[in-house]
């Protein structure tokens, strides 16, 4: 096996995408920082059982295990960073009112989540703790907003949903199997539900087959989540989640976007394990239609508890995306200016130099013999020695 092939979905960064990426990267922690979110660094691995609290099985199958040499204790790399921001929050800052929290990092997956994605994305986002009032959703999805225009996406949607819908039916069909119809939901897979839901209480059954048609877009009326209201029944759990989502659609917030389309979808259900209310998700109306509808390029939502088993349950709402493919799908950057200077061992030289670069100038020394070769620098200027003095001028 030749020494330079990786690992499947597992690829190298190159200087002009990894360039691409750590910029967007510096600008979205600049971003949260201006929002009062602080920045928090988890570790690369812990315990599996740490890893894995209130997670769900879907994150046990994608997270890559081995054995701690010194405990002899199942360790796990990272498949996502919010169980561990949770614990965080809950277990070493303890703090009683709200905690803007905020990470960058890469995390693995022993499994790429389809065909073309890596298994080692980077992952980013925001976390608001210890609110449980709207308001929380409303900063965070103006924060996840703002991260995509930051990235140079102007035409965007943010599809709607409430964990709470499917639970509050599940408890009148305790027969049937919750990952299943899950599964189904988020796979709009309505053939496959008609048959699963075979003899199944014919108000449940009718409610849920009706989940994946409740789509549509929300301009100035919620008629969505008026047809919503006439196809489910008047039970408790559903009748708060539709007025969650009513209040959030209603919010100033959506008039004040321009470019962002607000839709509810009640079928989108990506996630489920750990959403408790309102979940939302982001995609981009810039990119081919297949694209956009295929996968969404921020998602989020409220997963209240997921602290508890760290000793501290606490209100929780936040976004994560994933770097590398929001940094393709922004606007090429163009070519990073520089000045091109000449290699010498003249001490002239070398201060013109390092003043340049103090300055916070790209000066890039032509090593002899490699005058001409490519990069991915832009060289407009030049330094030479004019009059007996360094000088930049351009080329």
């Amino acid at each position: 096996m030749p020494r330079w092939l990786l690992p499947e979905s597992i690829a190298d960064v190159l200087p002009s995408e990894a360039r691409r990426i750590e910029e967007l990267r510096r600008s979205l922690l600049d971003l949260y920082r201006r929002y009062g979110y602080e920045l928090v660094m988890p570790p690369l691995v812990e315990y599996l059982s740490s890893l894995l609290t209130g997670a769900g099985s879907t994150l046990e199958i994608r997270t890559a295990q081995l054995v701690d040499q010194s405990s002899g204790r199942r360790l796990g790399v990272r498949a996502d960073m919010t169980p561990q921001v949770a614990r965080i929050d809950a277990h070493l800052l303890g703090r009683q009112g709200p905690s803007r929290l905020c990470y960058a990092g890469p995390v693995l997956h022993a499994r790429p989540a389809d065909l073309f994605a890596s298994r080692v994305p980077y992952q980013v986002g925001a976390e608001l703790y210890g609110h449980a009032g709207q308001e929380a959703e409303l900063e965070i999805i103006d924060l996840m907003l703002a991260s995509l225009r930051a990235a140079g996406l102007a035409r965007l949607r943010v599809d709607l949903c409430h964990a709470g819908i499917v639970p509050a039916l599940l408890e009148r069909a305790p027969q049937l199997e919750a990952a299943t119809i899950y599964r189904m939901m988020v796979q709009k897979d309505v053939g496959g539900l008609k048959e699963v839901l075979a003899g199944t209480d014919p108000v449940v059954s009718q409610a849920l087959l009706a989940l994946p048609s409740l789509y549509g877009t929300i301009n100035g009326a919620t008629s969505v989540l008026d047809r919503a209201t006439e196809v489910l029944p008047d039970i408790d759990g559903i009748g708060r989640a539709l007025d969650d989502l009513r209040r959030l659609a209603a919010s100033s917030l959506w008039s004040r976007l321009d470019g962002v389309e607000l839709a509810v979808d009640l079928a989108d259900l990506a996630g489920y394990h750990y959403y408790s209310g309102i979940s939302f998700a982001a995609y981009s109306l810039d990119t081919p239609a297949s694209v956009a509808a295929s996968a969404a390029i921020a998602r989020g939502g409220r997963y209240d508890g997921v602290g508890e088993a760290f000793g501290r349950a606490r209100p929780a709402t936040g976004f994560s995306l994933e770097l590398r493919s929001l940094a393709e799908m922004s606007p090429a950057a163009p070519a990073s200016p520089a000045i091109r200077a000449p290699w010498a061992d003249d001490a002239g030289l070398r201060d013109a130099i390092a003043a340049l670069r103090a300055q916070g100038e790209v000066v890039i020394e032509m090593l002899p013999g490699h005058e001409h070769e490519e990069q991915e620098f832009a060289c407009d200027r030049e330094l030479v020695r004019l009059d007996g003095r360094w000088t930049v001028r351009s080329c």
